[in-house]
């Protein structure tokens, strides 16, 4: 190991305490439209124009796009008439609206919502409890309850969720062959993104959807078309509601919610729902045994600390959570991307 002076300590936390900046830079971007506004032209256009066209001032338009520029989000080049900005092909996949791969929805919700609570990341390591209350001013006591306090803040959460698994989602379910399974419930599972690339992975499967009622009615009206014959509907609260019979049971990023009791209680409602040789499905973002990394899932985890009850986990620890269900085989399968998958066999 080398000594402390190979390393240079100033720049380590510059770094890190730009890191909300950067964030913010690009959330901004994406909120004002530069990135669709770029697509929509067609060609690049001057830091006046595109001020114009979104009605921000100039000086403040052309901070914001150098700094894009400088986050390799934008690029730049000179001309007669002056210095004209274009999308890089990383903003026009994962930042513009209308691209199939869009992070546009995710990226509001940590800016608007998420944000929000990690301003009170200190109480929460003081107290242990999530920071609805602190940072909106609603109850804490039932952490859905808050998420969903708004049919506006319930549909950008869905619009979210969606955004990353049409990124993640074939990565997860095609960890394990889950073609022997034909009849899936996704508990959870919001405005059904996963469901679809489900069907779309393994198209003998059809896809219920369990989820509370308003998540239903928006996931139906918003998300997804009455011709996806392979995806159907059920309301109801998991926790207090009965749980269907299906030959697999898809939880993802459900546990991590949670403490350790209502994991098992969760499971344990599962186990019982689900056909001999059936089996559950987590999908999670795992962390190192010894819980030295992944960096991001030590972030989320302190996500699930100022917005949950719950915490990310290691692959040992939703092992023997499914044990203590009555789950066996369990196998893990590290994807390599930014949530990995847990299989439990009935």
């Amino acid at each position: 190991m080398g000594s402390t002076e190979d390393l240079d300590y100033p720049q380590i936390i510059v770094q890190y305490s730009n890191g909300f900046l950067i964030s913010k830079v690009m959330f901004t971007a994406c909120e004002l439209g530069v990135f669709d506004l770029l697509l929509e032209s067609g060609k690049p256009l001057s830091s006046d124009a595109i001020a114009a066209r979104l009605g921000a001032s100039t000086m403040g338009m052309k901070r914001l796009l150098d700094a894009c520029v400088g986050l390799k989000l934008l690029a730049v080049e000179t001309t007669q008439e002056g210095a004209l900005y274009r999308n890089t092909e990383i903003s026009s996949i994962y930042l513009t609206k209308s691209s199939p791969k869009s992070q546009y929805h995710i990226m509001m919700y940590y800016s608007n919502t998420v944000y929000l609570c990690w301003q009170y990341l200190a109480d929460a390591v003081r107290e242990g409890r999530n920071q609805y209350e602190r940072a909106f001013g609603v109850s804490s006591k039932d952490p859905f309850g808050a998420m969903y306090r708004s049919d506006e803040e319930m549909l950008k959460f869905m619009a979210g969720q969606n955004s990353v698994w049409s990124i993640c989602g074939r990565d997860v379910l095609a960890a394990f062959d889950l073609s022997p399974f034909t009849q899936i419930y996704d508990l959870g599972g919001g405005g059904g993104a996963l469901a679809q690339e489900c069907v779309s992975l393994y198209p003998n499967s059809t896809v219920t959807i369990y989820d509370l009622p308003k998540v239903v009615q928006v996931a139906r009206e918003q998300f997804i078309s009455p011709e996806e014959h392979q995806i159907n509907f059920h309301e109801g609260d998991f926790f207090n509601d009965s749980i269907p019979e299906a030959e697999l049971y898809i939880l993802s990023k459900i546990l991590h919610d949670w403490d350790d009791d209502k994991c098992k209680q969760l499971l344990a409602k599962v186990h019982k729902a689900c056909k001999p040789g059936g089996g559950v499905l987590l999908v999670e973002s795992l962390l190192n045994e010894d819980k030295s990394g992944p960096v991001e899932t030590q972030l989320y985890s302190m996500n699930m600390l100022v917005q949950t009850e719950g915490k990310e986990r290691t692959a040992a620890e939703y092992s023997k959570l499914l044990e203590a269900a009555g789950f066996g085989m369990v196998q893990v399968k590290r994807t390599g991307k930014l949530y990995d998958a847990v299989l439990g066999r009935k």
